[in-house]
C-alpha cells in the first residue's frame, strides 16, 4: 500500500490567467504527484482589496510583461491561451464576479463538475474571448462541460442567494488568512506544517517540502 496523498488547495478565479496555468498543472499531474486536490473558488477582487495590493496590469511594463509571459507559458504547457481584445475592460470593468459564484453553489451541488465547467470558463475569456458576465455565456460553458440545460439554470437561479456570497466570502477571506495577495494561490499541507505558494512560476520550490516530509515528486512539467 502507497503512502497516503498530500492535500493541496487551489484557490483561483476564471478572471486570473496564472491561475488557469497553475490548474491545468495541478489537474494534469495530480494522480503522479499522489495529491488530493482541492478547488477552491475565490474572488480575487476581493483578495487585492483585502491585501491592498495594486494589479500588475495596471503598471505599464508589467502589463506588457504580463501579457508576453501568459502567452509564452500557455505555449509552454499547451494551455490555449488568447488574450482578449479589450484586455482591460474585461479585467477592471467586467470582472468575474457571477462567475465565481457560480463554480461556489456548483462546487457545492455538483463538485465532481467544477474541474470541468472551470475549464470552460477559462476556456469563455482567455482562449475565445467571450463575456462571462453574460448568463448565456455561463450557462454554454456549464452545458460543454456535461450539465443539463435545466442543471444550470437552477444554479445560476441561486448565485444572488446569501449561502452562495457567504461561501464565496468565506473562501476568499480563507486564501486571505494563509497570506495571499493575489491568485493563484496553493496551500499544500505536509504533515503538521502547511506552505503557500503564489503563482505558478514557484512550482520548483515544491520539491524542498516534499523532501522535507519524505515525499518524492516529479516537476518535469
Amino acid at each position: 500500500m502507497g503512502p497516503l496523498p498530500r492535500t493541496l488547495e487551489l484557490f483561483y478565479d476564471v478572471l486570473s490567467p496564472y491561475s488557469w496555468l497553475a490548474f491545468e498543472v495541478l489537474c494534469r499531474y495530480k494522480n503522479i504527484w499522489n495529491v488530493s486536490l482541492q478547488l477552491r473558488p475565490t474572488l480575487i477582487a476581493g483578495i487585492m482589496k483585502d491585501s491592498r495590493n495594486q494589479p500588475p496590469a495596471l503598471l505599464p511594463r508589467k502589463a506588457l510583461y504580463v501579457k508576453n509571459d501568459v502567452r509564452l507559458l500557455g505555449q509552454h504547457l499547451q494551455v490555449p491561451i488568447h488574450l482578449p481584445k479589450e484586455f482591460f475592460f474585461v479585467i477592471f470593468k467586467k470582472g468575474s464576479l457571477t462567475a465565481m459564484r457560480f463554480l461556489t453553489v456548483l462546487k457545492l451541488e455538483h463538485p465532481e463538475l467544477l474541474e470541468k465547467v472551470s475549464r470552460e470558463l477559462w476556456m469563455c475569456i482567455w482562449s475565445r474571448d467571450e463575456d462571462i458576465t453574460e448568463p448565456q455565456s455561463i450557462l454554454a460553458a456549464a452545458e460543454k462541460a456535461g450539465m443539463s440545460t435545466g442543471q444550470a439554470r437552477g444554479l445560476l437561479e441561486r448565485v444572488s442567494t446569501p449561502q452562495v456570497k457567504n461561501q464565496l466570502k468565506e473562501t476568499t477571506e480563507a486564501a486571505c488568512k494563509y497570506g495571499a495577495f493575489g491568485l493563484p494561490v496553493t496551500v499544500a499541507h505536509l504533515d503538521d506544517e502547511t506552505y503557500m505558494l503564489f503563482a505558478l512560476t514557484r512550482w520548483s520550490c515544491w520539491h524542498i517540502f516534499w523532501e522535507r516530509s519524505g515525499w518524492a515528486l516529479c516537476l518535469q512539467l
